[in-house]
């Protein structure tokens, strides 16, 4: 026996999929590939901050905030990873997409302070490599972006059409006549016997 998709169904699926394919999201393995990528290449900063040394620069007269930053660096390198592993899970999630993009800004500006001391108090080689890696990512980041972008568009569009909804739902309800009431019970009275 053959399975017949309901063809009533067709009129509700159709607007869906029209929306998603409207709105331009990209697909949710697309997003994940973007994502491992991004892991990727983020990872590829870890052993290079563990090569640094900034306890070492302080010595050498750098200021003690960079021992400061490359910890955080550090933290913001494993919150990165952790936000990851959470979008690739459901990429659907906006809240999701938004947090991994602001804790990579977030990691990218903390390794951008650092770059300076890394050049001028342990290797210039060094800090380009840290620069290199940053900027082999930027491609990762702004498919990241767009892909937030149009999620953002798909959301407030789905919102849209279940307030539209929603308000047709209520018209029609305020045009229904109302229920009859049902009449008042008619009060006997007992005349009581003396």
């Amino acid at each position: 026996m053959r399975f017949q998709f309901p063809l009533v169904l067709l009129p509700f699926l159709f607007p869906i999929q029209l929306a998603h394919a409207q709105a331009g999201v990209s697909a949710p393995w697309d997003i994940k590939d973007t994502i491992v990528a991004l892991s990727a290449q983020t990872a590829r900063i870890k052993p290079v901050l563990d090569q640094l040394t900034p306890e070492e620069w302080v010595k050498k007269g750098a200021p003690v905030a960079y021992v400061s930053q490359w910890r955080s660096a550090q933290r913001e390198l494993t919150d990165v990873d952790v936000a990851s592993s959470a979008l690739e899970k459901q990429p659907e999630k906006l809240s999701a997409a938004l947090n991994v993009y602001f804790r990579i800004q977030a990691l990218e500006a903390r390794l951008t302070s650092l770059v300076d001391g890394v050049r001028t108090y342990q290797n210039p080689a060094v800090g380009d490599l840290i620069v290199g890696i940053v900027g082999e990512n930027s491609g990762n980041r702004e498919k990241l972006r767009g892909y937030i972008s149009d999620l953002t568009e798909q959301k407030e569009q789905e919102l849209a059409v279940a307030d539209r909804e929603a308000q047709r739902c209520r018209v029609q309800l305020n045009r229904q006549p109302a229920p009859a009431k049902p009449a008042a019970p008619k009060a006997t009275t007992t005349s009581g016997a003396k």
